[in-house]
């Protein structure tokens, strides 16, 4: 079978659980040679070996049965980086790039001093290290796993100004202020109908009680204590959410308090400063 053959079928086999199938059998075929997506065209009738067919096959049906692409092939891209990924994190999504469009475009000090929580994969921190080479990230996550990848995509990156470290929100940066806190918290309502369709990423990623504000009032509560003067503090939340973050904002003493859509004209990020002398 050539390398257009497959594809061919995989597309058919991928086109019932899957909007983006050609996008996706592609993605495969390239991690299985480990090659680029140009060299599938000029390598189009080249014949797949048999140990090749076989691996992908495996692959095939694991994303039949509508496992992510992303958790099959273990990376996958955000900002202009590219990541590790795997089923204890979430799958960097490009509405989350919005966050990362904010920070970059905030008036702060060259030298800035950020910190992300929640980390995950290290997708906001380690786009925001990679583009701001004078910055120090700091980047927390709860989840033990969690951090260690977050730290092997920082060595693989070799992104020296971004420490990760294990912490429930603040706990681990206790005493230390930042000039900018960002997050991609959990926000899903325990109930939301979307669910089902993330059945293969981390609920505790994901759901957060009332009515999905319950850690993005944490964060709002607590970071004031943390920032810096003039310090901007920007979440990441639900399309519905926007009205109740901007009211947690400002009754935590935030201004400057606004939202921002995202690419898919949802309401998705929402942010202040901390105007304050001390």
């Amino acid at each position: 079978m050539t390398l257009t053959q497959w594809l061919q079928q995989a597309t058919r086999q991928l086109s019932d659980v899957s909007p983006l199938a050609a996008d996706d059998a592609k993605l495969l075929l390239c991690h299985q040679l480990h090659v680029s997506v140009s060299y599938l065209y000029s390598h189009a009738d080249d014949t797949l070996t048999t140990a090749d067919l076989n691996a992908l096959q495996q692959l095939l049906g694991r994303a039949v049965q509508d496992e992510p692409i992303a958790y099959i092939i273990g990376q996958w891209p955000f900002w202009n980086i590219e990541l590790e990924v795997a089923s204890c994190t979430l799958i960097p999504r490009p509405d989350t790039e919005l966050l990362v469009e904010q920070a970059l475009a905030l008036p702060l000090p060259q030298n800035a001093k950020v910190l992300d929580l929640g980390t995950g994969t290290g997708a906001i921190a380690l786009a925001l290290a990679c583009n701001r080479p004078l910055w120090q990230v700091t980047a927390v996550d709860k989840i033990p796993a969690a951090v260690e990848l977050a730290r092997r995509n920082a060595k693989r990156l070799a992104a020296s100004n971004c420490t990760i470290l294990p912490s429930n929100w603040f706990s681990a940066v206790t005493g230390q202020y930042f000039d900018l806190i960002v997050s991609n918290p959990p926000y899903i309502e325990p109930d939301d109908p979307h669910l089902p369709a993330l059945k293969y990423e981390p609920v505790s990623a994901l759901v957060a009680a009332e009515q999905g504000l319950a850690d993005l009032a944490i964060i709002c509560q607590q970071a004031p204590a943390y920032l810096a003067a003039n310090g901007w503090l920007w979440l990441e939340h639900g399309y519905n959410q926007a009205e109740a973050v901007q009211q947690l904002l400002a009754a935590a003493g935030f201004s400057h308090v606004q939202s921002r859509k995202d690419y898919g004209d949802n309401w998705r990020i929402s942010g202040g400063c901390l105007n304050r002398s001390d």
